[in-house]
């Protein structure tokens, strides 16, 4: 990535201020905390006409060094991510359930829209990297998948019961217009359920600047329960039902353990090595650094 793309960000996307504390400094980039919200950032960065194209074409999906940008093999752990999404799904239902209609934006392979179409919800999606749209739309005929930015979507808006949006909002831009084009597409009445890290957990605060979320050029906002709480109910105007890292966990192969403790620190990847041949054989784990929350959109109903 050439540094010379890059561009200051000059307030919070929060709140408007810009007076920031710096966490800490991996040139080319700052991790900055705004001193009003506390929100946690990344400046500078690249363009939003220049991110899509640069970091998430088909490398991003298979990666050389998945622990600074992208994924080992994607499409090849759709097993592990579809049994994560049926672990999930549990905490979906316990605030939207089928028949309706389902949006994933963000919805990469379509690993989740796979498990809410077997669950009898009526699926779409939307995802920006036209190499991976390509996948959902080959592993799931019939649904529609829109490649593009959400803001440019042809779907109705508020014709949705359920919107998804799993490890996505912490890529965008602007957090807080892609939160209400998000918040416009979903029913009054009905629900979005997000997830994204939780920079204030206790395993991101002891690893600190090794945190494995860190991952600049394409994580650009790091939320708290706080700051993310914040950007569904005042800036969205969503009612937050729950929020828990209960159900931010995943299935991970011990290849993959042993691929991210080299970011901690090198003789970890060394000592852990001969588990990158277990690429197959699958775990649970749950740091709880994540956040997942559902959000109830005012109207229709629904209550809280």
């Amino acid at each position: 990535m050439r540094a010379d793309r890059l561009e200051e960000v000059p307030s919070c996307a929060l709140c408007g201020t810009g007076e920031r504390s710096t966490l800490f400094t991996e040139e080319p980039f700052s991790v900055v905390r705004c001193s009003n919200c506390g929100l946690v950032y990344v400046t500078p960065r690249l363009p939003p006409g220049v991110l899509l194209e640069e970091i998430y074409d088909e490398s991003y999906w298979k990666s050389d060094s998945p622990k600074v940008r992208g994924y080992a093999d994607y499409s090849a752990e759709r097993d592990f991510y579809v049994r994560t999404f049926r672990i999930r799904n549990r905490f979906v239902r316990s605030f939207a359930s089928p028949p309706g209609k389902v949006l994933d934006v963000g919805c990469a392979a379509g690993f989740f829209l796979a498990v809410a179409r077997e669950d009898g919800w009526e699926c779409a999606g939307v995802e920006p990297s036209a190499p991976i749209a390509e996948t959902a739309r080959k592993n799931l005929p019939g649904v529609e998948i829109f490649t593009g930015l959400l803001e440019d979507a042809p779907f109705e808006k508020e014709s949705f019961d359920l919107v998804t949006l799993w490890d996505v909002v912490e890529h965008t831009p602007d957090p807080v217009s892609f939160l209400r084009a998000a918040s416009a597409m979903v029913k009054p009445g009905g629900v979005l359920v997000l997830e994204t890290q939780n920079v204030d957990s206790l395993f991101a605060r002891i690893l600190g600047r090794k945190w494995q979320h860190y991952k600049h050029a394409e994580h650009l906002y790091h939320f708290s329960p706080h700051t993310l709480r914040r950007l569904l109910e005042k800036e969205a105007g969503l009612a937050v039902l729950a929020m828990t890292s209960r159900y931010g966990g995943k299935l991970v192969s011990p290849a993959f353990v042993a691929e991210r403790a080299g970011r901690i620190h090198p003789v970890l990847s060394g000592l852990l090595s001969p588990l990158s041949a277990m690429k197959r054989t699958a775990f649970y784990i749950n740091l709880f650094d994540e956040l997942v929350a559902a959000c109830r959109k005012p109207g229709g109903g629904g209550g809280e």
